[in-house]
């Protein structure tokens, strides 16, 4: 199972949390916080209950989220099954349209062949995938209106 993405943002800058209500706080459980003691989270004090400043903590889970990320280099999608960012196989690379200035970015990773997805605006195509040639594929035209109804011969019975 993945592990549940923690949001800093719940943290109040401005109080201080014991491990029970930072631990509510967050979701998550208490030997969490314990860990996040040993990976560097500094206690407002040595004595018991353990009690961590808002700001502190805050500013701990932003810089732990921060150190996570792996942005990729222009021309590169990010490949799940390869966990790395890889280049487009062939250099072939789609863009399918959600709305009229965002989409997503879909080509083949060139050392698995997993599909690989960016979310990207039309404007900004030309910046994450310089030189390549970036095909544009139109969304299908949604149906308009309905079929005839359905009718349910069952709400006629009489019992």
């Amino acid at each position: 199972m993945p592990a549940k993405r923690i949001n800093p943002k719940r943290i109040k800058i401005n109080r201080s949390y014991s491990v029970e209500e930072a631990a509510m706080v967050l979701g998550v459980h208490k030997n969490s916080l314990r860990g996040w003691r040993a990976a560097g989270l500094e206690p407002i004090d040595k004595g018991r209950p353990m009690m961590f400043q808002g700001a502190d903590l805050r500013a701990f889970l932003e810089k732990r989220r921060a150190s996570r990320k792996c942005p990729c280099a222009p021309g590169t999608l990010f490949c799940f099954s390869c966990k790395k960012s890889r280049a487009p196989a062939l250099g072939m690379v789609d863009w399918e349209a959600t709305d009229p200035k965002r989409g997503g970015l879909k080509a083949f990773c060139e050392t698995c062949g997993t599909v690989m997805f960016r979310r990207a605006s039309r404007a900004s195509i030309a910046a994450i995938m310089p030189g390549m040639a970036v095909q544009i594929v139109e969304a299908p035209a949604r149906l308009k209106g309905c079929g005839s109804p359905s009718y349910n011969c069952d709400l006629d019975k009489d019992s």
